[in-house]
């Protein structure tokens, strides 16, 4: 505990492992920051659960952990192609969009070279004060290890980047069930749940988004055992908007336009833009499902269905079977039927810095960052920083890949500039305690 990181990350995503590229190029040129992070996987993944085969990316590689902040990055995905000699074969694909396979593999590579600063297997429970003289000088980090040691380290700046936990909804809060999956495990857990491919399993898929479209894509075709039901609330499946004056909000420069807006014009933006990221599908995905249900009526053989204005209102669980009682938004009716598993694409929620920080007491004005994802504190020189959970306050890029490359420079200058205002406050204080000679 003697030891003060200049800043710990808690969670080792894309958001940190952009952080630690930046930081360490930092040090390329002068002192290194003193950084480390506690990652609760046992080892890199990202969204492992939804890797379903001949899933795309939906951004450009050129939004990668480097490109928009350091195109001579080492770290660019065009580097990464480069040393693992695809990157001529990638050119002839002729397309933005690689396999989310690979980018995973980029990520994974990315990871590997900060082995040395990233602990895995470390679930964090709680920050703690550290204070000198009654001032917030930094923060103890409590963690424990998959074998249930607790482990503390000290740090003078936190930056949170977490992630998403999965969001369930009401009526499948609390039931704790095998056979309830969320999409977020999707692909660890799909082919044990159908294991016995002679036997007939009805699937239902809970949401309209694109992971949701996916797996019930893959469900229809990879599992011919299966009968694949698609619930969600809106009308039909809706297409996601990328054209390219829409697509400029996920521009870096963007964040500066929405923040400076009074918080009701940005939930009015927010609101405006959210059928480029909420409830909305790739146009070629919608596509490829309404052929199939075409091709269903063309033979007469109607198994898969779309239950549209539905929304799940209770959940019973069985021996034999899960009992979902739908509620028909359009006839205010309901309905009750049984399936064998159930997929919850229903996205995430990124609040969990809020039970994080509650150890930090008064010390904690609010938790709504400034500009430069940082939170108020009181009578501090320690810096807390959000990765991830800004939507509100920094627009619809904040929970993408988008903005990695730009926000880790803003974060670690920010995280510089206070280390080096707290060196001047030392020197200073040692200056004026010094005896006149």
């Amino acid at each position: 505990m003697s030891h003060m990181h200049d800043f710990l990350g808690v969670g080792f995503g894309p958001s940190n492992l952009a952080l630690a590229i930046a930081t360490q190029e930092y040090a390329e040129g002068g002192s290194s920051p003193d950084a480390c992070f506690l990652e609760r996987k046992p080892e890199f993944n990202w969204h492992e659960g939804m890797l379903i085969d001949g899933s795309t990316m939906q951004i450009s590689f050129l939004k990668d952990l480097a490109t928009l902040r350091n195109p001579q990055s080492r770290f660019t995905f065009i580097n990464y192609l480069k040393e693992q000699g695809r990157l001529e074969d990638f050119i002839n694909i002729q397309t933005f969009f690689p396999a989310r396979e690979e980018y995973n593999d980029y990520l994974q590579w990315a990871a590997s070279h900060f082995d040395d600063q990233v602990h895995y297997g470390r679930e964090v429970e709680g920050v703690e004060p550290f204070l000198k003289d009654g001032r917030l000088i930094g923060f103890d980090v409590l963690s424990r290890t998959a074998g249930g040691e607790l482990e503390s380290r000290r740090a003078r700046n936190l930056v949170l980047g977490m992630g998403g936990a999965p969001q369930v909804p009401a009526a499948f809060e609390g039931i704790t069930d095998p056979r309830i999956v969320h999409s977020s495990q999707y692909r660890g857990r799909i082919d044990t749940l159908l294991a016995d491919q002679g036997r007939k399993a009805r699937i239902a898929v809970v949401g309209g988004g694109q992971s949701a479209a996916e797996i019930f894509e893959d469900l229809t075709q990879r599992f011919p055992q299966v009968d694949a039901s698609m619930i969600l609330r809106g009308t039909a499946l809706k297409p996601s908007d990328d054209s390219p004056f829409v697509n400029e909000i996920f521009n870096p420069s963007f964040i500066d336009q929405i923040y400076q807006q009074p918080e009701s014009r940005r939930l009015q933006l927010l609101e405006e833009f959210r059928n480029t990221n909420y409830a909305v599908v790739d146009l070629e995905l919608i596509e490829r499902i309404f052929q199939m249900f075409y091709l269903q009526k063309l033979r007469g053989e109607e198994r898969h269905q779309m239950l549209t204005r539905r929304d799940v209102a209770r959940v019973d669980v069985g021996d034999g079977e899960l009992r979902l009682t739908l509620h028909d938004l359009a006839t205010d009716s309901q309905q009750e039927l049984g399936f064998d598993a159930v997929i919850l694409a229903t996205g995430y929620r990124r609040n969990q810095h809020h039970e994080l920080l509650a150890g930090l007491g008064g010390h904690l004005e609010n938790l709504t960052p400034d500009r430069q994802y940082c939170l108020n504190l009181r009578d501090s020189d320690a810096r807390i920083y959000l990765q991830g959970c800004c939507e509100t306050t920094h627009g619809l890029s904040d929970t993408l890949l988008s903005v990695l490359a730009v926000r880790s420079r803003e974060v670690l200058e920010s995280i510089l500039e206070g280390r080096d205002r707290g060196h001047s406050a030392v020197a200073d204080r040692k200056a004026h305690a010094a005896p006149m000679v």
